[in-house]
């Protein structure tokens, strides 16, 4: 049986987890859950899976919650920083799901680490903004980090087996999103209810406008630098429009292997909380008899200038991709709430960056005053447009 925490439980990540939880009860049981203030689901899930722990964002949501939550209910309730950090590193867990939002998950991500928990990620920010630091914890205390993103867990998938000097090169598989064919001058006109219409994928709203602007192929290419110990000139970004490639692997005799599935998160979230077995989901295979077409194309760079913002930020290192993916969130989050246009997300981004004095080797303190820089910098920044 494996003792799970969950941080980010009421997200899409989190609530799939959750689904592989409740078809394999004998497999697996929920210790902790934590979210930010979706307190009505969490009650839910409080309610079905009896968690020791639940955590809330603020003090006000955890005194909501106590009120909702049954007299006989025996779950703790925390909130903040301190009540996440706690969940990840209770004793009585054995495996961090890692599903928050943003830069939000690294502390809680690194308390794990700290408590020798493995950890199954599906916050690539963590390792975007303390790659370095995470998996050198992660080293020295002898924990997996084992990837929930669909193309690491492909990625992971493929390297099984293979001798590390034998890897090539990535070619990390995007779907291009919603705007991948739409010309560039109509990009001014793109509204949040378009770009959250992600024609292969159901995500959060954050990763389903990054995945529009290919900021999210961007986060993951930093991502994939750290859990595959690769430089970023041995990652490739593809364009796959249909989503059933979920990336490959080239070695140095010039094979290439790639994972295949259809696009449903359950797939990859299973693996990671099973590895090395694979649960029996019933996933429907692809239909490869049908007239399928697998296509591929390089990304357009100049229609998603994002996508070279992120390899910028990751060929620098430092804290310059704290900031960057700092800027990210403000301006994503302004886009959202009709603040900024679409196409001045990689404006906003751009700008902070090139405001920011790198520094090298940073410690997690540093890392945190950079994006807490970051964050007040594209504020103003989006005030003034």
């Amino acid at each position: 049986m494996k003792r799970l925490s969950i941080l980010g439980s009421t997200g899409s990540i989190g609530r799939n987890t959750l689904a592989v939880v409740a078809r394999f009860p004998e497999r697996f049981t929920v210790v902790a859950l934590a979210a930010k203030s979706n307190l009505r689901l969490l009650c839910e899930q409080i309610a079905l899976f009896k968690p020791e722990l639940a955590v809330v964002h603020n003090q006000h949501l955890a005194g909501e919650l106590r009120k909702m939550l049954s007299e006989s209910s025996r779950t703790r309730v925390l909130c903040g920083t301190e009540g996440y950090c706690e969940a990840a590193s209770l004793q009585s867990v054995d495996m961090v799901v890692t599903a928050v939002v943003g830069a939000a998950g690294v502390v809680p991500t690194l308390a794990a680490i700290d408590a020798g928990k493995d950890v199954a990620l599906a916050n690539k920010e963590t390792l975007v903004v303390a790659g370095e630091i995470v998996m050198q914890n992660a080293a020295a205390r002898n924990v997996r980090i084992l990837p929930v993103d669909s193309e690491h867990s492909a990625i992971f998938q493929c390297l099984a087996g293979s001798r590390p000097e034998d890897l090539s090169k990535i070619l990390l598989t995007a779907s291009g999103g919603p705007f991948l064919n739409r010309p560039k001058e109509e990009f001014a006109g793109i509204t949040p209810e378009s770009a959250l219409r992600h024609p292969n994928w159901q995500m959060g709203p954050k990763i389903t406008v990054d995945s529009a602007t290919l900021m999210n192929k961007g986060l993951e290419v930093i991502e994939a630098k750290w859990l595959f110990g690769v430089t970023l000139a041995q990652i490739e970004v593809v364009v796959h429009p249909q989503s059933i490639v979920h990336s490959m692997v080239a070695f140095r005799d010039g094979s290439v292997m790639a994972q295949m599935g259809v696009p449903d998160m359950k797939g990859a979230i299973a693996y990671a909380l099973s590895f090395p077995a694979r649960l029996p989901l019933a996933q429907p295979v692809p239909d490869f008899t049908n007239g399928m077409a697998l296509t591929f194309q390089k990304p357009d760079l100049e229609k998603f200038p994002c996508l070279s913002l992120a390899f910028r930020a990751g060929e620098s290192g430092g804290t310059l991709p704290a900031v960057m993916n700092a800027a990210n969130e403000v301006a994503v989050q302004a886009f959202l709430n009709g603040r900024v246009a679409f196409t001045r997300i990689p404006q906003v981004i751009r700008a902070v960056m090139e405001m920011h004095t790198v520094i090298d080797k940073p410690d997690l303190t540093a890392l945190l005053e950079a994006d807490r820089w970051a964050r007040a910098a594209a504020e103003e920044r989006i005030d003034a447009l």
